[in-house]
């Protein structure tokens, strides 16, 4: 992961430049040579969010058809206790 570093004046005159680099790496945005604002992909901002996959996203996943879901059958035996 690499960080880049812009200015707003930068921003403001290459934002392609700027989302390219957001791609591999936060870009933090300066105003006045401090830190104001961080630039994320859209993959970067869910991973730190905490948002979870609906249902419907996880089972649209590419590569589920190569995994065997079924698994093996446990045989449970009860010992029979003679009461007798």
């Amino acid at each position: 992961m690499s960080i880049t570093t812009v200015t707003s004046r930068e921003l403001n005159h290459d934002i392609a430049r700027a989302k390219r680099a957001a791609k591999s790496g936060p870009v933090f945005i300066t105003d006045r040579g401090k830190p104001a604002h961080v630039l994320l992909s859209i993959e970067d901002y869910r991973r730190l969010a905490g948002e979870h996959r609906s249902l419907a996203e996880a089972l649209s996943m590419t590569g589920l058809s190569d995994i065997d879901l079924k698994p093996p059958r446990l045989r449970v035996e009860i010992p029979v206790s003679d009461l007798s």
